[in-house]
């Protein structure tokens, strides 16, 4: 009899149990077709998925299907397959509302998951705004002025490291020369930022070698031209304004960027790239480059050889100049709050935004590739498997386009972006009367989440 009666509570926990587990089932099921999500396999595989709660939803492809845009995701998936890209992220808005975010393509390949508007991309160079803006924010807070020295002893980064430098001519170098590109660098030799094995042997250092070394090492040399007197695009150069933001701030260049620029536009996700596929942070995608692509000496010293992609260019050091990940729509979020307009209400005032923007001023663009009087402005930004590209147009329209595959032509594909954008735009007849900003689901990624492992 006790035995029986053993087997039957034995049973009826394993019942219970199993209804649980299916009440679960029903319950995510329903969330899903009232949210439009559809869980990944890379999310249900993945442990910290799990510490998102179901309120905690994210935007997806789902908000984004809808009968105006069909002619323009033809269009889009017509660019995809003539170069190759694996996959890409693309977020739209006009006015100020974000009327479309969608993914196309794959976020990683191998297990055919698809790209979703959460998916978070390295934006390369175009880094290189919110370094800009960071900057102005800092001289709008009376931290700084862009006049102000960055070496020497009257310099911000008057420390001992970087004092006594080969070239006097460095003492003159100026935040707004850095800025502007104008701080006396070119890349005659190579660029500072991707020759970490001759900085290491220059200067006796372990590899990979810091973004410090690296300054070190370029103060070291002569310039190539005088401070202010010529012009010509340098990763040193914002690579230093990142050291010049810590210094000031008392706070990490990240961590700067994070609370003073970022989260005051309701952005949490985006945060510093690392070198490894160890390192990718939750919803990362993978990145691809051409199969005929040269691997290089990994910067970890190893002896491999490895893509650039993953460590063989070492995107952590290039910092300030390169190193941000985002998603599409929060990289739109944060350039439609530096672009002058009303909606939404900027960071940074309208003051600082002309001083970035007017190219009567001498110095502009500041953070961007391009800025011309019309309203048409642009930022691009390449690495190894990854590039991105933002445009603000007159007619009010903004737009962003992250991609994780490089093409053979590599920054060169930013015109043909642009031209299958205006075509892809072109087929959008009626816009929608909606903004995805106001609807939008998606829970915030703190860094504490951790990585992927």
């Amino acid at each position: 009899m006790k035995y029986t009666r053993k087997k039957i509570s034995i049973f009826v926990k394993v019942l219970k149990g199993f209804l649980r587990n299916i009440l679960k089932i029903l319950f995510l099921i329903l969330i899903s077709f009232f949210s439009g999500y559809q869980p990944s396999a890379f999310e249900s595989k993945n442990e910290y998925s799990m510490k998102l709660k179901p309120a905690n939803l994210r935007l997806s492809n789902g908000q984004s299907d809808i009968p105006e845009f069909e002619g323009f995701e033809k269009t889009i998936r017509y660019f995809m397959r003539r170069w190759n890209i694996v996959g890409a992220s693309i977020a739209v808005a006009r006015s100020g509302n974000l009327i479309y975010a969608k993914g196309f393509g794959y976020a990683d390949s191998s297990s055919l998951q698809p790209v979703q508007p959460y998916n978070r991309f390295r934006i390369a160079s175009i880094s290189k705004l919110i370094t800009a803006v960071a900057i102005m924010k800092l001289q709008e807070e009376g931290k700084l002025s862009v006049y102000d020295r960055v070496f020497g002893p009257d310099g911000i980064l008057n420390d001992p490291y970087f004092s006594n430098p080969k070239d006097k001519r460095a003492y003159d170098i100026t935040v707004l020369h850095l800025l502007s590109h104008q701080g006396g660098w070119t890349t005659r030799y190579g660029d500072h930022m991707f020759m970490p094995f001759v900085v290491a042997s220059y200067m006796g250092s372990p590899i990979p070698v810091d973004t410090k070394t690296i300054v070190r090492f370029a103060l070291n040399k002569n310039l190539h031209f005088t401070p202010g007197k010529g012009r010509s695009y340098s990763n040193l150069g914002y690579a230093i304004l990142g050291l010049v933001i810590e210094k000031v701030s008392g706070m990490s260049y990240q961590e700067y960027c994070k609370k003073h620029i970022l989260e005051p536009c309701g952005i949490y996700d985006m945060c510093l790239a690392s070198n490894l596929k160890t390192g990718r942070q939750l919803y990362e995608v993978l990145y691809y480059e051409p199969p005929d692509a040269i691997l290089k000496p990994s910067i970890y010293g190893t002896g491999e050889m490895v893509p650039a992609s993953y460590g063989g260019n070492d995107i952590e050091s290039l910092g300030a100049a390169g190193a941000w990940i985002a998603t599409a729509p929060d990289l739109l979020k944060f350039v439609l709050h530096i672009d002058g307009k009303d909606k939404p209400e900027d960071i940074i005032s309208k003051e600082s935004v002309k001083f970035m923007t007017d190219p009567q001023n001498g110095f502009a663009p500041l953070g961007w590739k391009a800025t011309i009087s019309n309203g048409l402005w642009w930022r691009t930004g390449s690495f190894p498997g990854s590039f991105g590209m933002i445009k603000c147009q007159p007619d009010n329209i903004t737009w962003v386009f992250l991609m994780n595959t490089s093409t053979w032509n590599g920054p060169e594909i930013s015109s043909e972006i642009s031209i299958y954008m205006s075509r892809a735009l072109a087929h959008v007849k009626k816009w929608p009367d909606t903004d995805l900003f106001t609807l939008r689901l998606e829970a915030t990624l703190s860094d504490e989440i951790g990585f992927i492992k």
